[in-house]
C-alpha cells in the first residue's frame, strides 16, 4: 500500500493539538504549539523530526537523508513517499509530535491540552 500526501496529512493532524500551515511556496507545515514536527511537499517528499537513534539508522541505511536546513536539529527527509511504509510512517509521526511537544513549555502544553494540572 502506498503512502499518499493525503495520508501523511491525516496522520500528522491526528496528533494532539496539531495544526497545519502552508508556507515556503506551498509546503504543508505541521505544528504543535507553533513548533514544526513535519513538513510535506518541500520539493516533494516528507521531512520529519526523529530521535538521534532514528536519525543515525535512517541516514546510515540510506532510507532517508539529512533534511536540508533541519538536519542539525535531528530531522530527516524521505524524498519519495512511495518508499514509506504506512504503519512506520504513523509511528514516526507520533514520535515527531512527541519529541517536539516535550520541548514546549509546561504552560503551552497545558494550554494545548497536552498536560493536565
Amino acid at each position: 500500500r502506498r503512502v499518499t500526501e493525503a495520508e501523511v496529512a491525516r496522520l500528522a493532524l491526528a496528533q494532539p493539538a496539531a495544526a497545519v500551515t502552508v508556507q515556503w511556496g506551498g509546503s504543508q507545515v505541521f505544528k504543535v504549539g507553533e513548533k514544526m514536527f513535519a513538513v510535506l511537499g518541500l520539493g516533494g517528499g516528507l521531512s520529519i523530526k526523529v530521535s538521534e537513534i532514528a536519525f543515525a539508522a535512517l541516514t546510515e541505511s540510506g532510507r532517508a537523508r539529512p533534511a536540508p536546513y533541519l538536519a542539525r536539529a535531528g530531522w530527516v527527509r524521505f524524498d519519495d513517499l512511495d518508499d514509506l511504509d504506512p504503519e512506520e510512517t504513523e509511528a514516526w509521526m507520533a514520535q515527531a509530535h512527541a519529541l517536539v511537544s516535550a520541548r514546549l513549555t509546561r504552560k503551552v502544553r497545558r494550554e494545548l491540552g497536552l498536560e493536565s494540572g
